[in-house]
C-alpha cells in the first residue's frame, strides 16, 4: 500500500471537512444524495464518453499502480546484471539460460533469453523499446482517464448547482426555504470541484510518476542487457548502469548549483 497516496487522501479529507466543521457546519449537510448522483455519474457516463471500453477496463490496474508501492531495488538489478555478465564472459551466454528462464521480471527475461537466443543486438534493441513504448503509452491512457475525470467533475457540479436553482426558482411560494436549498444546490458545485483536485488530478499525477520510474527501470535493465550481450567488462557495466541512480538525485543538484554560481 502507498501511505503518501491514502494519508494525502485521507488529509485532504480531514481538512475540508474540519475546516467546515469549525464554523459550526454540520457534516451531515454535505451528504446530498441527488448532488452526488448527478456529480459523480455524471462524470462517470463523461468519462466512458471519452474513451473506448478497452482503455476504461485499465481502471482497476489505474487505481492499483496509484494505492500500491511497487518495490524496485535498482541497485540490487544493477548487481545481478552484473553477476550475469560475469558469468556470461567467464562460461558464455549460454550458461544463463536456466536463470533467464526462471527469472520473475518479465522484461528481463525477454531481454536476458533473446541474448542467448543470439539475437542480433540492434534487433534485441528495436524489440524491448517497442515493449517500452507499448507499457509507456498503457500508463499515459490510464492517467488521461483521471485527468478527463478532473476536467469533468466541477462541469458537472456546476449543472448540479444551475439544476438545483432551477427547482429552488421554481418553488418561491415558501421564502424561509430559499436559504437552505440553495446551499444544497451549490454542494454539488463542492462535490465537483472537490473530487478533481484531491481525487481525479492527484491519482493521475501519481499514475505518471510511477510511469516514469517504471520506465526508467526499464531503460536501465535495457542498456544492462546490450552491455552483456556485447560481453562488456562486468565492472565498466557497472559503472554505465550506476549513472543511472544518480541522473535524477545528483546530476540536477549540481547543475542547479552551477546555474547559481554563474548568475552569482
Amino acid at each position: 500500500m502507498d501511505l503518501t497516496t491514502v494519508l494525502g487522501l485521507l488529509l485532504g479529507l480531514a481538512g475540508l471537512i474540519g475546516g467546515y466543521m469549525w464554523d459550526g457546519g454540520h457534516i451531515s449537510s454535505l451528504i446530498i444524495p441527488s448532488a452526488m448522483l448527478i456529480v459523480f455519474a455524471g462524470t462517470f457516463g463523461a468519462v466512458a464518453i471519452s474513451f473506448p471500453g478497452s482503455i476504461l477496463a485499465t481502471i482497476p490496474a489505474a487505481l492499483k499502480i496509484a494505492f500500491k508501492q511497487e518495490k524496485r531495488d535498482s541497485a540490487s538489478t544493477i548487481d545481478e546484471i552484473v553477476d550475469m555478465a560475469t558469468i556470461a564472459r567467464r562460461e558464455g551466454v549460454l550458461a544463463l539460460e536456466q536463470r533467464a528462464q526462471e527469472h520473475t521480471n518479465p522484461f528481463l527475461k525477454d531481454g536476458l533469453l533473446m541474448v542467448v537466443d543470439g539475437t542480433d543486438p540492434e534487433l534485441t534493441r528495436q524489440i524491448l523499446e517497442l515493449e517500452m513504448d507499448a507499457i509507456e503509452h498503457r500508463i499515459d491512457h490510464m492517467s488521461k482517464i483521471f485527468e478527463a475525470g478532473g476536467g469533468y467533475a466541477p462541469t458537472m457540479g456546476i449543472i448540479g448547482t444551475v439544476m438545483g436553482l432551477i427547482h429552488v426558482l421554481g418553488n418561491l411560494e415558501n421564502p424561509s426555504t430559499l436559504g437552505p436549498a440553495i446551499a444544497v444546490a451549490f454542494t454539488a458545485t463542492l462535490y465537483g470541484v472537490m473530487s478533481a483536485n484531491l481525487v481525479y488530478l492527484p491519482i493521475a499525477s501519481k499514475i505518471k510518476l510511477r510511469g516514469k520510474e517504471l520506465i526508467s527501470e526499464m531503460e536501465l535493465m535495457l542498456e544492462g542487457i546490450l552491455a552483456l550481450q556485447a560481453g562488456e567488462n562486468p565492472q565498466l557495466i557497472k559503472k554505465k548502469l550506476t549513472s543511472f541512480l544518480h541522473d535524477k538525485s545528483s546530476k540536477k543538484p549540481v547543475e542547479a548549483g552551477a546555474d547559481h554560481g554563474e548568475e552569482r
